[in-house]
């Protein structure tokens, strides 16, 4: 009887970048791209002075390029992309109830801001300086 051994297949090393390599990089350069754009916008919002609905509406891009950046990250490095579509909507929706929380619960904030600034006095926010009185002078 003849004892076989396995005999192991020789390892080569290519200087080739391979596929998820390539895939890495692209998504470097997509991600740097999109932070260079987040923080040109910001730093034009610190800036300048612009309108508020100009600048409500240039944080709202820069909100939509972070959540980019995220489908990036979750898409590629967390290798969610590659999965089933059942496994997909089992993370994703979480998320955006997760998301709709958090909107729920600073309008509710808000809300009740508004209503104690209407209803106590005591507690009105003011949005100007209050002049110091001059009667120590």
């Amino acid at each position: 009887m003849e004892l076989q051994q396995n005999v192991a297949t020789e390892i080569t090393f290519h200087h080739e970048p391979s596929n998820d390599t390539k895939r890495i990089w692209r998504t470097f350069w997509v991600m740097l791209f999109i932070t260079l754009i987040e923080l040109g916008l910001g730093l034009l919002l610190y800036a300048t002075d612009w309108p508020y609905n100009l600048t409500l509406a240039t944080k709202g891009v820069i909100v939509i390029l972070s959540f980019a950046k995220a489908f990036y990250i979750v898409s590629i490095f967390m290798h969610l992309g590659d999965e089933i579509r059942n496994m997909i909507v089992t993370i994703v929706v979480p998320l955006l109830l997760f998301i709709w929380f958090i909107c729920a619960f600073l309008m509710d904030g808000n809300s009740y801001k508004n209503l104690r600034n209407d209803y106590d006095k005591h507690f009105k926010e003011s949005t100007t300086v209050k002049q110091k009185s001059n009667s120590n002078h």
